[in-house]
Order: structure tokens, then sequence, then C-alpha cells
């Protein structure tokens, strides 16, 4: 399954008729130490670009915005638990939430991976 990827460094992975969302490689690296995540409730409604998480690190508070619309189903307890997990493994266990798709057009508006690389070259 391939990843899609927001200009706030998240990324989205299509699970069926659903998708998997997490946050980059980039955005942990960015954020330091992560040392707590807060989680959308299941069956919150969220907007595309709509804070819906919250990732603090020794540097800082972040929110995490919803790369898509939809309606969360199911959130990742392991990260609440161990938020540490964020740093080792981003894009892979690490992820934060599943959720519906409202609309397929924005998750192909998202980048691919080579559109995302090129775009963290220039920040």
């Amino acid at each position: 399954m391939t990843k899609k990827f927001s200009k706030d460094h998240e990324w989205v992975q299509m699970q069926g008729d659903h998708v998997m969302v997490g946050i980059t490689d980039y955005a942990q690296s960015s954020l330091g130490d992560i040392v707590f995540v807060e989680l959308p409730e299941s069956n919150r409604e969220i907007k595309a670009g709509e804070a819906c998480a919250v990732v603090e690190s020794v540097k800082a508070a972040s929110d995490i915005y919803a790369p898509i619309s939809g309606k969360v189903i199911e959130s990742n307890d392991t990260i609440v638990d161990n938020p540490a997990l964020v740093n080792s493994n981003p894009e892979g266990d690490a992820w934060f939430f599943t959720m519906t798709v409202a609309d397929p057009a924005e998750v192909d508006a998202l980048m691919d991976e080579a559109a995302y690389k090129a775009y963290i070259e220039t920040l």
C-alpha cells in the first residue's frame, strides 16, 4: 500500500475503504523526543486541515491536522501508552488513527512519496 503525504507532515495509507493516519519521520525528527500523545475519539467527524490530535515533545506541543475529511474509526492506544514509539517507528506501528474517507479526491490531492521528499528539501 502506498502512502500519501500532506504539507503538514501527516501521512495516509489506504486500508480498504478507510485510511490509516500518522506523522512522518520528518515530523517526529523535527519534534524531538515525544513524551505525550492525545488522539481523537472514535466517531469524531473531522474536516481536512482541522486540528485533531496533539503531540508533545521535550521541545514543544504541536497540533496534528487531519489530512482528509472523514470520521475517526479507531485510535492507536499503543502510542498513548508509549509515546516514544512515534520517534522509533512513525510510519509504521506508531500510526495515530484510522478514519473513513468522506471524499476520495482529498486523498488523490495529497503528495506521493517523491513529491513529499522534494517538498521537505525546500524547508
